[in-house]
């Protein structure tokens, strides 16, 4: 039951930018999942809420990481729309092994690397966590805006890491938050598939 008012507590008391900031949170997933190209805006206006909100909070570096996000953000617009061609929209594509791979292996390298730098050089309180989460956001972001369906696999491992540290924390509204956040990467990988199943039949078809 403590959970639950917790829950509750944090939806109905949140301030308003925080609730700003988790609408546009969800509805920029959600587009996401649909692949419709407002993600993109939105998303911008996201990140931008979000660093304002980390800034006000004193997390510079996270602040600074939603600048990444929306030079992301913007590249994907302009990718999305260029690379179409004459189709309604950019396929979906997936990674090669190798490739899925390399990006895992910069993602743990990362964490790692600024993990062991805030440790040694900061008072973070749980630097591996936080720079698993930066590390592997900022793959999934990458991966997200070249549209390729791995990215969801990504923020599944960041929200994953998310909601159990949270959880652990006893910080059970953010928790909760991230676990809304671990369900739609969970759709978003299912939606993608069947997106791009169709994707092959279509061609199989125009063949």
């Amino acid at each position: 039951m403590d959970g639950w008012e917790a829950i509750w507590r944090g939806l109905s008391a949140g301030q308003g930018w925080d609730q700003l900031n988790l609408g546009l949170g969800i509805a920029g997933v959600v587009l996401m999942i649909r692949r419709s190209l407002w993600a993109f805006p939105v998303g911008m206006v996201a990140v931008t809420v979000q660093g304002f909100l980390f800034w006000q909070w004193t997390f510079y570096a996270d602040a600074k990481l939603q600048v990444f996000f929306f030079v992301c953000l913007g590249y994907g617009w302009w990718h999305w729309t260029k690379h179409r061609g004459s189709l309604p929209e950019l396929p979906i594509t997936t990674l090669s092994w190798r490739a899925r791979f390399s990006w895992l292996a910069a993602a743990v390298a990362g964490t790692l690397i600024w993990g062991w730098w805030q440790a040694n050089y900061t008072d973070a309180a749980m630097p591996f966590r936080d720079t698993f989460i930066a590390s592997f956001s900022m793959v999934a972001q990458v991966l997200q805006v070249r549209k390729r369906r791995e990215n969801w696999i990504g923020w599944v491992m960041v929200n994953s890491m998310a909601v159990v540290t949270y959880a652990a924390a006893g910080l059970t509204y953010t928790a909760f938050l991230y676990l809304v956040f671990l369900g739609l990467a969970l759709a978003g990988w299912r939606a993608w598939g069947r997106a791009m199943q169709a994707q092959s039949e279509g061609e199989g078809n125009d063949a």
